[in-house]
């Protein structure tokens, strides 16, 4: 037998069915988590934000029209919730190597002059200059892998948008992180 659709997961959540809200969680918690943690820079506040964008999405669950899937909708309110996250703590700087460690695919080699760990730290301090909608387009782009038109969609933007917030975002880093691009030989 194949696994319930999340639509009808949807109509019966809709219905009060807890268990269809539950099994709709369990499908999509971790994708929603390593979103997050991606742009939040830290597991923990992931966690929370997977739980507090569970918790809008059950309180709006009437408000999905399904024009679009259900996995994108859920998504939206992830990162809405996690950009919410982030500007409410703009001021105080977050540690987040351990994520850019798993997004940097550089191997420590003494001739390379730059360490991994130099190039991580240079990487989430470079990130947490910019601000949240370039940090948002950079990582749903570059680490996430997503198009324009999913990043627009996801950012309630348009793509024009985006492909200019995703330049000046390259832009910026390439600025920073060019002290480090001139100690490779």
């Amino acid at each position: 037998m194949s696994p319930e659709s999340d639509s009808a997961l949807v109509d019966r959540a809709r219905s009060g069915d807890v268990r269809a809200f539950q099994r709709l969680f369990e499908r999509h918690a971790r994708p929603m988590h390593a979103v997050c943690a991606r742009l939040l820079g830290d597991s923990i506040a992931a966690e929370d934000a997977v739980q507090e964008a569970f918790l809008k999405a059950h309180r709006r669950l009437d408000q999905f029209d399904g024009r679009a899937a259900f996995s994108t909708w859920l998504h939206r309110i992830a990162v809405n919730t996690s950009i919410e996250m982030l500007r409410r703590r703009q001021s105080a700087t977050d540690d987040s190597e351990e994520v850019l460690a798993e997004a940097v695919d550089v191997h420590a080699d003494p001739s390379l002059g730059v360490s991994q760990s130099e190039l991580v730290r240079g990487v989430g301090a470079a990130l947490q200059q910019l601000t949240t909608l370039e940090r948002s387009v950079f990582v749903l782009r570059h680490l996430e892998q997503r198009s324009l038109h999913e990043i627009a969609l996801l950012l309630s933007s348009n793509v024009n948008a985006c492909k200019q917030a995703i330049f000046r975002a390259v832009r910026k880093l390439r600025a920073q992180l060019a002290h480090l691009e001139a100690s490779v030989p």
